[in-house]
């Protein structure tokens, strides 16, 4: 696992603060990608308040392998787009059950339900501090979806 040792990110950071840092900007688009694929218990968890491990944590379920990797998928695709930055690492392409994008300040969990419930990131890791996810609303997604 990569640490993020070379990107300052500050901590303890108001909402009007943290949006205008990329990192959380990219925790919300792999939020909103995962949604987009209709990812279950989207969770975005600010882990850069308790551990240097990485800033945010983006946790999704998926309910089949093909699911699951249509999440990671969307996930790296919109980070591309938006933000021109790849994955340094990529683990459980293969099995499916479990994929792991771990841009080093964002890492994005695409899980099966039962692997999710199994290792619980969010008890684990249950003293950080869980943030809103801003889904864009429907009328939104109509827009774009018109537009295009």
């Amino acid at each position: 696992m990569t640490i993020a040792t070379d990107i300052d990110t500050p901590t303890d950071l108001k909402l009007s603060e943290r949006e205008q840092d990329q990192s959380y900007q990219m925790a919300q688009s792999a939020a909103i990608a995962a949604d987009d694929r209709k990812g279950e218990n989207i969770v975005l968890l600010a882990i850069g308040e308790v551990s240097s491990l990485a800033e945010y944590f983006v946790i999704s379920t998926g309910f089949s392998k093909a699911q699951v990797r249509a999440i990671a998928g969307m996930a790296e695709e919109a980070i591309a787009e938006k933000f021109g930055r790849k994955p340094r690492n990529i683990a459980g392409e293969q099995d499916g059950t479990w994929i792991l994008l771990d841009y080093g300040d964002v890492i994005v969990h695409a899980m099966m339900a039962q692997e999710r419930e199994y290792y619980d990131l969010e008890a684990f890791w249950g003293h950080a501090p869980k943030l809103e996810v801003f889904l864009p609303d429907e009328a939104e997604k109509d827009e774009v979806v018109t537009a295009i």
